[in-house]
C-alpha cells in the first residue's frame, strides 16, 4: 500500500509551500488508485489525477467541492452527503452505509460515524489491504465506537486542524468542529496504534514554521509513545 498526501491544507484562507492544496489522500493498492476527498482546489484538477475511485468523508467545501464539475471516476459516499452533492454532475454515485463494508480497488473500506458537522455529516474509514489496516479520519470531534473503529490500525490518518487546543463548540447541544492533535494521539496511545500522521492542517500548523511543528507533533507523539508526523503536500509513506 503506497499512500501520498497530494493536498494537506484545510479550509483556510493561508496557504504555505508545504501545505498549498485542499487535503487529498492517494492510496494505490495492486495497480489501483483510491481517492480520498476532493476538495474544492482540485476541481477539474481531479480529471488530470484520474483515480480509479473517490470516497468523500463528508460534504464541505474542502472535501468534496471539487467534484463540482463531475468525476472521472465512480464516487461513493453516505447518504448524508449525497443529500448534500445531489446536483452534483457524477455519473456514478455510490452509498456507503455505516459499518457495511464494501470492496473498492480490491481493498476493504468500512464506515464509521463520526462527530463534526450537523450539517455536514461526517465519516471516517477504516481500510484494509491485505495484512495493512488504516484508519483515515478526516474532520472529526470523536469517533463514535472508536475500539471497533481503531482495533488492530497500524497508521491513523487524523485531522491537523488544530495542535493542543480543542476547536469545538456547541449548536443545538450538538458537539461540533475539530479535536485537537494531542487527544486523538491519546486515541492512538489507547488503541495501540504505533503510527499517525496529520492532513488537514489549519493555521496554527500551515503558517509556524515547518520543521517546528514537526519537531513539536513527534514531541506529542513520543509522550504517548506513537511515532507522529505532520504530512504535506507531495509526502508518500509505503507500507
Amino acid at each position: 500500500m503506497k499512500i501520498t498526501f497530494i493536498g494537506t491544507r484545510g479550509y483556510i484562507d493561508n496557504v504555505s509551500r508545504r501545505h498549498k492544496w485542499h487535503a487529498a489522500t492517494l492510496i494505490e493498492y495492486k495497480g489501483q488508485r483510491l481517492m480520498i476527498d476532493c476538495g474544492l482546489d482540485w476541481s477539474n484538477k481531479v480529471f488530470k489525477i484520474n483515480p480509479d475511485a473517490i470516497i468523500i468523508t463528508h460534504a464541505h467545501p474542502d472535501h468534496a467541492w471539487g467534484l463540482k464539475n463531475g468525476s472521472p471516476c465512480p464516487v461513493y459516499t453516505t447518504k448524508e452527503s449525497w443529500q448534500i452533492m445531489a446536483h452534483y454532475p457524477i455519473l456514478k454515485k455510490i452509498v456507503i452505509h455505516n459499518r457495511k463494508p464494501i470492496i473498492i480497488c480490491g481493498m476493504r473500506i468500512e464506515s464509521f460515524e463520526e462527530v463534526h458537522s450537523i450539517r455536514a455529516p461526517a465519516v471516517g474509514y477504516r481500510i484494509t489491504a491485505g495484512k495493512k489496516v488504516i484508519f483515515c479520519s478526516g474532520d472529526v470531534v470523536y469517533i463514535q465506537e472508536r475500539h471497533e473503529a481503531l482495533k488492530g490500525v497500524q497508521l491513523y490518518i487524523g485531522d491537523g486542524a488544530t495542535m493542543t487546543r480543542p476547536l469545538i463548540r456547541k449548536r443545538d447541544g450538538v458537539l461540533i468542529g475539530h479535536t485537537p492533535i494531542s487527544t486523538q494521539l491519546t486515541w492512538c496511545q489507547k488503541e495501540g496504534i504505533p503510527w499517525a500522521i496529520f492532513t488537514h492542517c489549519g493555521t496554527p500548523l500551515v503558517v509556524a514554521d515547518g520543521r517546528t511543528v514537526a519537531a513539536k507533533v513527534r514531541q506529542l507523539g513520543n509522550v504517548r509513545g506513537v511515532n507522529a508526523h505532520v504530512a504535506y503536500d507531495g509526502k508518500v509513506i509505503v507500507l
